[in-house]
């Protein structure tokens, strides 16, 4: 049979084509060599939020008492926790196989065979395949770095294996202070595993506005995490890790009972040895706006294109591939200046958009001038979260924060960063005013609900 489609890879780009292309009526094939829902959902976002859910539980049972609430003798179970987070997923994998009732859906490692621009050939076990047009979603996996003594040692573990772990580790260094390293963190802490947080650059979560990132932290050393900022690990010694200070040069050791290694995630090339011609950059696969590659029938879609590692980001990745093979007028293309991006610790940090210190450095590069001088260019925003009276009442003892960014000549809203729970759950109003390009005049029509912590992005104006 030719397939109109064929799909490598079953994650959320993948599975998302799949059910796009099927509904207009296209032959679709999906190979997964492993389960449906990928990283994200086997090994990924919703196993981690699932403990993290837990453990909020947890801590929200141990300090009842701030709302008047008393609870004796609180404590969990590890081994529930981990079955409760293997039923989410099972339930979850169900859900999507259901959305593929109209797919082929084959399970192995796929390998193109062959590709012309009429026609690819992927073989899977012993079986070939012929497709008009491939989409690759083959995801990313697992980036090792080049650390000695991290191979074949039983207590370094990636964030797979800390995922499976069926019992808590006493201690543990965390090597990476990026969004998966600060969420593992957030869970082992608030469970009572000692933690240390061992990052190269010169804080955590470098990406995203500091002052947004200081209210987690300093909560974070209160309670007990040791960060070493601006430290290079050197060696990987049984349960050593030894390291160096950036800015002293002096070395030191941490002893934990495990180490977890999360500095990154590397896109995954597996089986597309045959496509000799297909054009990479330093990230991933080589795609234009509207997810195409350099051969004219062979498209990409998610982490494989390295463009941004998230999981809503390769749906939409998905669904403007399939609108382009499909020729469906007018031709989407994706808003990346608008994605929202959440970190799950406790408080959530959420953002969409640019930073303060993003266009600050934008205007300083158009202009070729000092940050003094280019200060006139935008507008900073800022309140503590304090100003909502719904995060008050739920928040005890929390400040939050939420920070707008305006372009100062036409008050469009250029980024919004918060930090505060729930932010994840309404930072998505925020990434309307950037997607659409609101003024600041045209948010202030924009009716909350009373009282929601939402109505911050309102006060803030």
């Amino acid at each position: 049979m030719m397939y109109n489609l064929a799909i490598m890879g079953g994650g959320p780009a993948g599975y998302t084509a799949a059910e796009c292309a099927a509904k207009a009526g296209w032959k679709v094939v999906l190979f997964e060599k492993e389960s449906l829902g990928g990283t994200c959902l086997n090994v990924g976002c919703i196993p981690t939020k699932t403990l993290l859910y837990s453990a909020k539980q947890y801590v929200n049972a141990k300090n009842g008492a701030k709302y008047g609430i008393s609870a004796e003798n609180v404590s969990f179970d590890y081994l529930k926790i981990q079955q409760r987070k293997q039923k989410v997923v099972r339930k979850l994998v169900a859900g999507i196989k259901q959305k593929m009732k109209d797919v082929d859906v084959i399970t192995g490692e796929a390998v193109v065979k062959s590709q012309t621009d009429k026609q690819v050939v992927i073989a899977c076990g012993e079986a070939e395949y012929e497709a008009e047009n491939l989409l690759i979603c083959t995801g990313s996996t697992n980036f090792v770095p080049p650390i000695p003594g991290i191979e074949n040692n039983e207590n370094v573990w990636s964030s797979t294996d800390a995922l499976a772990a069926k019992e808590l580790p006493k201690s543990i260094a965390i090597v990476g202070g990026g969004v998966i390293g600060m969420e593992f963190a957030t869970l082992y802490m608030e469970l009572g595993v000692e933690v240390t947080v061992i990052e190269a650059l010169p804080n955590i979560l470098m990406t995203i506005d500091q002052d947004v990132v200081k209210q987690v932290k300093d909560k974070y050393e209160k309670a007990g995490i040791r960060f070493l900022i601006n430290t290079r690990v050197k060696a990987i010694e049984g349960h050593q890790v030894r390291y160096q200070d950036g800015e002293t040069n002096a070395e030191g050791m941490v002893e934990a009972e495990k180490i977890l290694v999360c500095v990154g995630r590397r896109a995954n090339l597996a089986g597309l040895e045959a496509l000799t011609n297909l054009e990479f950059d330093r990230k991933g696969i080589k795609v234009n706006d509207f997810m195409q590659t350099n051969l004219p029938n062979v498209y990409a879609a998610g982490d494989v294109t390295g463009k941004i590692m998230l999981a809503h980001v390769a749906s939409r990745q998905a669904e403007v591939a399939v609108g382009r093979m499909l020729r469906q007028i007018p031709l989407q293309r994706i808003a990346y200046n608008a994605i929202p991006s959440v970190v799950y610790t406790n408080p959530e940090i959420a953002s969409v958009g640019l930073s303060e210190k993003e266009v600050q450095a934008f205007y300083m590069e158009m202009e070729g001038k000092s940050a003094e001088e280019v200060a006139d260019k935008y507008e900073v925003h800022s309140l503590p979260m304090t100003f909502s009276g719904r995060f008050v009442a739920e928040n005890e003892g929390e400040m939050g924060l939420c920070k707008m960014i305006v372009d100062a000549k036409n008050q469009t809203v250029l980024g919004v960063q918060m930090v505060g729970n729930p932010c994840s759950e309404f930072i998505a109003a925020a990434s309307f005013a950037v997607r659409m390009g609101y003024t600041i005049a045209e948010c202030k029509q924009v009716v909350f609900p009373h009282p929601t912590v939402s109505e911050i992005l309102k006060e803030v104006l």
